[in-house]
């Protein structure tokens, strides 16, 4: 009995204890609950405060005839102002001409309770908070019409609670001054909706060539849903993008019952059907680099509405005189060749090696004709990608003076070939590349590696997909010449890879710096010996090579660059200031006989070098001497092999005749002239007619022949001691 007590008693000491837990749990819950009672008592007396605070706000006076100074311009690094936002197509239109069904679209995509809040939405508004609180991030706005018409009027786009506070109160008093139809109408008159266009009627004529009220109802939801994101949303720039904006504001109309199921279904699949032209912009000199410095700017956590009505100065690195140069180049040039078609397409960059300034940029040759960036765009770049086999041989030991037979290869099935079945035997390294041997180009990189010369195309800048085939020894894989030109900086600088930027600084219209570019990134990629051995090497090309009609009186090196099916054309080429990048070709990537990279692309490229480097002089590279052994070809060395034998067809006058212009290319530079010239008293036909004479179509594949041994390489020069270039220093 006297256990069984004892038992009893710890059982009830044991309950007690939990029953004291539970009442002190319960005790914590109760003041958390109180808390956060209290706390939502706060934030609602302070809601109800800031509301009735809004209420007591006086009117605007004068507001109906209030005109926006919207003043935002970039500038060249010169001082010319190349862009204006202010001065773009702006058409005020009365809210009764507006079509219903546009108002409509407006109101479910934009601000679905304009018609029952007072300037905000306060629902609204603590909904989005939450969102954006779990998300992390902003995933949903909560401004309302009035509020963007506030913040377009009066205010600024930085993202800070400080403005967002006073775009409120702004909102109830414009709320307090004029009509909800008169605050629609001023936004629809004042919003930038992308391409130029400030106001809904504007963007009609821009986009359709209509005005607002001819627009059908998918066209009016285009509209619609431009002002989230103008530059995004464009049909200009992205229609597929353009067509599921569009698609979602059809959607939210349904939903709200402003249109039936049948018309929703048919207006979601109606064909987006653009004006041709879209207007030209003449307070715009610069429109493929503007476009590029709007996505800086976008990647800076600006979007295209803050830069747009922002007021602000952004100063670029271009410029001015440089991008006119390249303006004119284009045109000129291609006009000269007969390439006037809307798909006869040119793109120059230029930047500089030394800081990553960009100094000119054209994505085409025609803003007006079409707005897509060839810059940016994923071409074959053909012998333009040698530079890099060579380079990871230099990086290997091998010097521009080891010999290098060239004669025919064959690889598996593949079995590349020179330009006209030509070849030469045992040249120097260095002649290789002056000449532009394809077979040369295969043997180093066999002799390498392909691994070899990815990694170096890699480090250099090239992020597009490479084969791991020995074809990109022929440029087979597609670049993006904008990396192209980076990557040739490199040979420029001494080995350095910099990164290209657009903007210097960004200024309030107050003069506050918002924004300074920071210290341009600079990574030390290849050795100082293979920059000065590449460059060598690479002025040849332009001295009595492939690219002389590059040449512009002063210190350059580059390269040619043509596809074997005569689509893309290229040179890209450098002095120690300045490197520039040119690109022809068709956006429908239809063949263009007789074009290479010797010939429209250089002369574009002499023309715009000769301005852009004109305040450097003739400086020329920092770099150690390279000496390149002279060299002649034996008599009978070029050789012709055909297709239909399996021997060597030639006869005694094309080898003599061959082997005589060799010999006067590698000793008589200045005699090397393969691409005919213009003068004053040729016509642009006669030039392309002769071009075509002395240019005939490649042969097909040659079958493979015995390869001679290999004479033994002469002595290796001296090596180059390593250091810095002094332009980096």
């Amino acid at each position: 009995m006297v256990r069984i007590k004892r038992t009893d008693k710890r059982m009830s000491a044991k309950n007690l204890a939990k029953k004291n837990i539970s009442k002190k749990d319960i005790g914590i819950m109760a003041d958390i609950r109180n808390l956060f009672i209290f706390g939502a008592a706060c934030v609602l007396a302070a809601g109800v405060a800031f509301n009735l605070y809004l209420s007591s706000l006086s009117p605007i006076k004068n507001l109906e005839g209030f005109k926006p100074n919207i003043v935002t311009q970039f500038y060249s690094a010169d001082g010319e102002i190349i862009k204006t936002f202010t001065a773009y197509t702006f058409k005020k239109i009365d809210i009764q001409d507006v079509p219903q069904d546009f108002i409509n679209a407006l109101i479910a995509t934009e601000d679905k309770n304009f018609y029952k809040h007072n300037g905000y939405d306060i629902t609204g508004l603590a909904r989005s908070t939450v969102q954006n609180i779990l998300a992390g991030h902003v995933v949903q706005g909560a401004s309302t019409i009035t509020q963007q018409l506030a913040r377009i009027l009066f205010l600024s786009n930085e993202r800070t609670f400080d403005r967002k506070i006073r775009e409120l109160v702004v909102a109830a008093r414009i709320e307090k001054t004029i009509s909800k139809d008169k605050i629609l109408e001023m936004y629809m008159n004042n919003v930038y909706l992308g391409s130029g266009a400030y106001g809904v009627e504007a963007a009609a004529q821009t986009y359709f060539n209509k005005h607002l009220k001819d627009c059908t109802l998918p066209e009016l939801a285009l509209i619609a849903g431009l002002p989230q994101a103008p530059s995004v949303y464009s049909p200009f720039n992205n229609m597929k993008l353009a067509v599921q904006r569009r698609n979602q504001v059809l959607g939210r109309m349904y939903k709200m019952k402003y249109i039936t199921k049948e018309q929703y279904e048919e207006a979601k699949e109606a064909k987006v059907k653009l004006t041709s032209v879209p207007r030209f912009y003449t307070t715009n000199k610069a429109p493929y680099f503007c476009d590029y410095v709007m996505k800086e700017l976008e990647k800076l956590g600006f979007d295209e509405t803050d830069i747009s009505q922002g007021g602000y100065k952004v100063v670029t690195t271009i410029d001015y005189k440089t991008q006119v140069a390249v303006n004119e180049a284009i045109l000129k040039n291609m006009r000269n060749y007969g390439l006037t078609k809307p798909n006869h397409q040119a793109a120059v960059f230029s930047f500089s090696p030394i800081d990553g300034r960009i100094l000119a940029y054209a994505g085409g040759k025609d803003y007006t004709q079409t707005q897509y960036d060839r810059v940016q765009a994923i071409r074959p770049s053909g012998s333009a990608f040698k530079p890099f086999v060579y380079a990871a041989a230099m990086e290997k030991g091998i010097s521009p003076n080891d010999m290098i037979e060239d004669a025919p290869i064959k690889i598996g099935d593949w079995a590349p070939r020179n330009y006209a079945s030509k070849y030469r035997g045992d040249i120097p390294v260095y002649s290789a590349l002056m000449v532009s041997s394809n077979v040369c180009a295969v043997r180093l990189i066999q002799e390498v590696g392909i691994r070899a010369v990815i990694q170096v195309a890699r480090v250099l800048g090239i992020t597009t997909p490479l084969e791991y085939d020995y074809t990109i020894a022929l440029g087979s894989n597609g670049v993006k010449l904008f990396e192209l030109a980076r990557a040739y900086g490199a040979f420029a600088n001494g080995g350095y890879v910099v990164q290209p930027y657009a903007i210097e600084r960004i200024e309030t219209s107050r003069g506050k710096v918002v924004y300074r570019a920071p210290k341009t990134k600079v990574s030390r990629q290849l050795s100082l010996k293979t920059a000065a051995e590449m460059t060598a090497m690479l002025k040849t090309v332009i001295a009595h090579g492939t690219g002389a009609a590059a040449n512009i009186g002063k210190p350059a090196a580059g390269k040619t660059g043509t596809t074997d099916d005569y689509k893309d054309a290229s040179f890209v080429g450098y002095t120690p200031n300045v490197v520039t990048g040119v690109w022809v070709g068709n956006d429908d990537n239809s063949v263009m006989r007789s074009i290479q990279g010797g010939t429209v692309p250089a002369l574009i490229w002499r023309d715009v070098m000769k301005v852009a480097t004109q305040p450097y002089g003739k400086v020329d590279f920092n770099y150690p001497e390279i000496e390149l052994m002279p060299f002649k070809l034996k008599p009978g060395s070029i050789r012709v092999y055909q297709e239909d034998s399996q021997n060597e067809t030639e006869t005694k006058n094309q080898e003599e005749t061959s082997s005589e212009t060799q010999q006067n290319t590698l000793e008589h530079p200045e005699r090397f002239a393969p691409i005919p010239m213009m003068n004053e008293a040729t016509t642009p036909k006669e030039v392309l007619q002769n071009f075509k004479e002395q240019n005939q179509t490649p042969q097909p594949a040659m079958q493979p022949v015995v390869q001679q041994p290999e004479p033994p390489a002469p002595k290796a020069p001296t090596p180059i001691p390593m250091a810095v270039p002094e332009s980096l220093n």
